[in-house]
């Protein structure tokens, strides 16, 4: 069977039992999965469901720009949570829903792009309507292990984000009836820095879109990923686990 890794599922946010729903990934072939943490509270149990699933689900530990508010007030629970997780974030900034301040995004951002930086450790981006100012301040930090989670910027932002090494991750978007452009980065992302990921329980590929999403569906996705590259999905399997294996297992 061909094996997979799910590079993003928030297993602890599904209506369905984590046990479950790994069980049902392991059907299909996939090995293990990162389960990223969006605040303090998501981050311990991100490492509770790691230490439950020893070796098939890696915790991260990090604060979402949603509630970048929260920073203040989540970052030592969340460093302290760091220095055992395999990965920090989800972080980032979202300027399309800016559901904290600017401001607060990029200072909660810039300090757990410092945070990863010194832990020397993968940290998982969030970027949505904030190309510019995400670029920005990962090549101001200096920090060369960064995975853009959920990627969906074009050809050209594609390519110049190329210039820092960062991991493209691509999800469901790429399988979608309006996913042209994410199709399009996809046609020239280094297939040795990709990666696959469903973002569990959300982006659902089709023709389950109206369904909360799981790890199993990363098949689906690999598959998109495959037509796009015009290789074999056995092939996408290998390029995106090994990413993967890199990256957080390194």
């Amino acid at each position: 069977m061909t094996t997979w890794v799910d590079s993003h599922c928030h297993l602890h946010m599904s209506e369905r039992e984590p046990a479950d729903l790994l069980e049902r990934a392991r059907a299909v072939g996939v090995e293990w999965v990162v389960c990223p943490g969006t605040d303090a509270e998501g981050s311990a149990e991100s490492a509770r469901l790691a230490a439950a699933h020893p070796g098939v689900v890696l915790a991260t530990a990090g604060l979402h720009p949603h509630e970048a508010s929260e920073w203040p007030g989540q970052r030592d629970a969340i460093e302290a949570l760091a220095a055992e997780a395999s990965a920090i974030g989800e972080c980032g900034l979202d300027f399309y829903r800016n559901l904290s301040p600017r401001d607060a995004q990029r200072q909660a951002f810039r300090d757990q792009l410092g945070l990863a930086r010194d832990l020397d450790k993968p940290v998982i981006v969030h970027c949505r309507d904030a190309f510019t100012e995400v670029y920005e301040d990962i090549e101001r930090s200096g920090h060369e292990r960064v995975v853009l989670h959920c990627w969906t910027g074009g050809p050209k932002w594609t390519k110049r984000f190329d210039g820092l090494g960062v991991t493209f991750s691509f999800a469901g978007p790429v399988t979608f009836v309006g996913g042209d452009t994410v199709r399009r980065a996809a046609a020239v992302v280094p297939r040795e820095r990709t990666m696959i990921e469903t973002d569990t329980p959300y982006l659902t590929p089709p023709p389950d879109r109206a369904l909360p999403n799981e790890p199993a569906n990363v098949v689906s996705v690999g598959g998109a990923l495959a037509d796009v590259w015009g290789v074999s999905v056995d092939e996408v399997a290998r390029l995106t686990t090994a990413e993967a294996t890199r990256v957080f297992r390194g």
